[in-house]
């Protein structure tokens, strides 16, 4: 997948690790996360959503599709939803994931970093962060509806519940 790439969802698309999609109207999609975030940026009246697999913080220099890295994801989501009409003030974002899958101890905490760079891009582009499920140690399934804005979370041995 390119730079300029990225997959239009037709009903339940399954986002993976670095892609990002758009949905429409009713169209769904789905992602399994652990340290990566699941962002959701939506737009209510259009019922419109763009959704990234976040796999790091930031690209510094390396290459890969703009939904693999924060700092790159989050542009080029703003940019898919411009070009379906959608303006960057009536935005909102969701997030899940970040959890720390391979132990809480250690200075590589990938998870916590992912969730950092996500919240401070969002405000830099003034677009509000209204919902999150983030950290822990488990990973999470998600389910993205473009419909409602909302984001099914669920983790192992525990209640599902709507961001």
């Amino acid at each position: 997948m390119n730079a300029t790439t990225f997959i239009e969802a037709k009903s339940a698309a399954l986002v993976r690790m670095g892609e990002t999609v758009l949905l429409r109207q009713t169209e769904t999609a789905r992602s399994v996360v652990g340290s990566c975030a699941g962002l959701m940026i939506y737009h209510r009246r259009l019922k419109l959503a763009a959704v990234a697999h976040i796999v790091l913080p930031e690209a510094a220099g390396r290459s890969g599709s703009p939904g693999k890295f924060a700092d790159t994801a989050i542009p080029h989501m703003i940019d898919l939803l411009r070009r379906e009409g959608a303006e960057r003030v009536s935005l909102i974002a969701k997030v899940a994931g970040g959890a720390q899958m391979f132990g809480a101890a250690g200075p590589l905490q990938i998870g916590d970093a992912n969730v950092r760079a996500v919240t401070a891009i969002l405000t830099d582009f003034g677009i509000p962060l209204q919902a999150k499920s983030v950290g822990g140690a488990k990973g999470r399934k998600l389910t993205f509806y473009s419909d409602r804005g909302e984001i099914t979370v669920e983790v192992a041995g525990e209640t599902p519940f709507i961001l």
